[in-house]
């Protein structure tokens, strides 16, 4: 027979999981839902000045037609919980890239209400990074077991 104080740990051990994962799943859909505006954008107004400052930087200009991949498919596939790891990853890259070739001038700066100019910039970063270090969670299509959930 399992003691009164056995039984209430489990509990408390079960709620714990449950709101963990009902946190992973609001910080999902926050990343996911605010980076796909940016990607709506881009679908509709195309990447062009995306691969002009990728020709400055003597790059490919066929590169800027990844940011679909990172602002598109990548956040769809951490809203529904499916390789959210790799797909987290991708956005991170997808960041870091940003922050190199846009906005590399405003790292030290404060924007005029007195936040860091790269607030949104540095919350989709962050946010992805922990995505993928915390994974989907169990409130997702991949599942706590899916493969890069």
């Amino acid at each position: 027979m399992q003691s009164t104080h056995a039984i209430s740990a489990g509990s408390a051990r079960a709620a714990a999981t449950s709101r963990d994962d009902l946190g992973k799943l609001v910080l999902r859909a926050a990343l996911a839902v605010m980076l796909l505006f940016h990607g709506v954008s881009k679908l509709i107004g195309g990447v062009g000045f995306i691969a002009g400052m990728l020709a400055k930087a003597g790059m490919p200009s066929a590169v800027a037609y990844l940011v679909y991949i990172g602002e598109v498919i990548a956040p769809i596939l951490i809203l529904a919980g499916i390789w959210t790891r790799a797909a987290a990853l991708v956005v991170v890259i997808n960041m870091l890239v940003a922050l190199m070739l846009v906005h590399t001038s405003q790292f030290f700066s404060l924007s005029q209400t007195g936040g860091w100019a790269l607030e949104l910039q540095g919350f989709y970063l962050f946010s992805a990074v922990a995505v993928a270090l915390l994974g989907a969670g169990r409130y997702s299509v991949g599942g706590i077991a899916g493969k890069w959930n």
